[in-house]
């Protein structure tokens, strides 16, 4: 169990990152291929990366990166710098940016109650060369393992990203913590969730930044040095057979950003559920403006429907809209 001391002054500094972390993206993946967690839901797409990982030679680099960062309670930090940027280039900057001391004793905690191996070894002592072949093999792993799924990564972000928002301007910072339950659980000054062992988080004043992420199961995870700043990383709701729905909307979404347009397309994809036009606005990152603007074209051509709820006015896909998504 994971105990996160939570006061009323936390709630108003409570974060919400807004995308997926490129590098959590990265260490989460690696910690899958290492079990059978989510067995329904993740086995499809580990048979096609281990796959695709034999086709592109990177075995060898694959299990290197699993020594890096093993299945266990305990990886380095420096490996997840980030709250929530999807940019390789700044995750990869900041990981390669880790000052030598922090290497050597994160890299001493994962080796601990073993010899530390030569290329760990190397990897302690910072040298430019053995951080360049770090950041090769990364971004060669994320090219088979996470970038052909990036379609299905962003629409399970952005769905998460609209109910945070809908919660959020439906009843305030309250109502947005309220929804992550039952995973997270308010109580007494605290908040609670499942975790691999008994562990308390004192947050000192610092917000707490909550990340989405795709690859995270069970339970959400946080860093291991209670001195960095305070992350939260929770699984998203994802359905057995997102791989092949997943495959067969990518041509019809492909021809739809053509025919729609990039934001349109993506305003469509997330409303499966109903959503306001301030969701909508959040999630595509919009103005209330122009959030309105694309859903009364969506409308208009039939592909949402829109309805009064309360004070609020809430938008759909139409049957025809979720036809011309999946290429009916």
């Amino acid at each position: 169990m994971l105990r996160i001391g939570f006061g009323t002054d936390d709630l108003n500094r409570l974060r919400v990152a807004g995308t997926r972390d490129f590098m959590w993206d990265v260490v989460l993946s690696l910690q899958l291929l290492q079990n059978r967690h989510s067995a329904l839901v993740f086995d499809p797409w580990r048979k096609r990366v281990r796959e695709g990982l034999a086709r592109s030679g990177l075995v060898r680099t694959t299990r290197a990166l699993m020594e890096l960062c093993p299945c266990a309670p305990y990886f380095p930090d420096f490996l997840t710098p980030g709250l929530g940027s999807p940019d390789p280039d700044a995750g990869l900057d900041a990981v390669l940016s880790t000052p030598r001391r922090r290497l050597r004793r994160e890299l001493a905690l994962l080796h601990e109650d073993r010899t530390m191996p030569p290329g760990a070894r190397r990897l302690a002592e910072g040298g430019s060369e053995v951080l360049h072949r770090l950041e090769e093999a990364v971004r060669r792993y994320h090219a088979v393992a996470v970038a052909p799924y990036r379609a299905a990564i962003d629409r399970a972000v952005d769905a998460d990203r609209s109910a945070r928002a809908d919660s959020a301007l439906a009843a305030g910072a309250e109502g947005l913590l309220a929804g992550y339950q039952p995973e997270l659980a308010r109580r007494d000054g605290l908040i609670e969730c499942g975790y691999p062992f008994d562990r308390t988080l004192e947050l000192h004043g610092r917000p707490l930044t909550l990340v989405p992420s795709f690859f995270c199961t069970r339970w959400p995870i946080t860093l291991a040095d209670p001195g960095l700043p305070p992350v939260l990383v929770h699984p998203l709701p994802l359905a057995p057979g997102w791989l092949a729905e997943s495959e067969r909307s990518s041509g019809s979404a492909d021809r739809l950003h053509r025919l729609l347009g990039l934001t349109r397309t993506r305003a469509l994809e997330s409303l499966g559920r109903p959503m306001s036009t301030g969701g909508i606005a959040a999630t595509l990152r919009l103005s209330p403006a122009s959030a309105s603007r694309h859903a009364a074209v969506l409308r208009e051509a039939g592909l949402i429907s829109s309805f009064r709820d309360g004070h609020r006015v809430l938008h759909r896909r139409t049957p025809l809209g979720e036809a011309l998504l999946k290429g009916l």
